[in-house]
């Protein structure tokens, strides 16, 4: 067999194995969504973030501790950017009007308020600070500030419009609207069918939007 016949038969070769490989997604990928999904469900059962360790995460993701230090360099690395997977941006607003735009937004606060996972990122910015202030200031950052931000946007347009009061205090405002959905849920809690009122981001916002619009 010549030279030229052996390459032709390798390039045969590599071009079958190319179209019968498997469909799917990269191994990579799905090593690093076990990662998160496993980091996130034991961030959900314990009771702190020391608890949490590389060897039960890459234990319960099915994967070697090389694996994750491939791709994190550290346990908090691993926990910010596993935690900002669930802090999805809010949408883009509409424009139409403030009123509008908060109801968009609440109703972002009211699912994730209803999942657990969800639930947790607040759980540690509220009862980690004392123990792991800088990885808990790293978790707000990726996870809370973004929508603060957002929203911060969303309020001093409204200024801007006319749609709220000039002299509004715009970091007071955005603690009234999401701790009010906060208290909320946690005092009054899902109807009978486990749902929240299909209304409950439209009433929120009317109310507060009679202390917040122009007198």
């Amino acid at each position: 067999m010549t030279t030229t016949d052996e390459t032709q038969m390798a390039e045969t070769r590599a071009a079958q194995a190319q179209t019968t490989r498997p469909a799917g997604r990269p191994r990579s990928a799905r090593a690093e969504k076990a990662i998160i999904e496993a980091t996130l469900d034991l961030v959900g059962e314990s009771s702190g973030l020391s608890e949490l360790s590389i060897e039960g995460i890459a234990a319960r993701a099915g994967v070697g501790k090389t694996t994750i230090y491939r791709r994190w360099s550290s346990k908090e690395d691993l926990l910010v950017d596993a935690l900002a997977t669930l802090k999805r941006p809010f949408p883009a607003p509409g424009g139409v009007s403030v009123r509008e735009d908060l109801i968009t937004y609440i109703r972002v606060f009211q699912q994730d308020a209803c999942d657990a996972r969800n639930r947790c990122v607040m759980n540690i910015a509220m009862n980690e600070t004392e123990r792991h202030p800088r990885l808990v200031e790293r978790i707000r950052q990726a996870t809370i500030e973004p929508r603060r931000a957002a929203m911060a946007a969303l309020l001093r347009r409204g200024i801007a419009t006319g749609e709220l009061r000039a002299d509004l205090d715009v970091r007071i405002a955005m603690a009234t609207v999401v701790g009010t959905v906060m208290w909320y849920i946690r005092t009054e809690g899902p109807e009978e069918n486990g749902e929240l009122p299909p209304d409950l981001a439209e009433r929120i916002v009317d109310q507060l939007l009679a202390g917040l619009a122009p007198r």
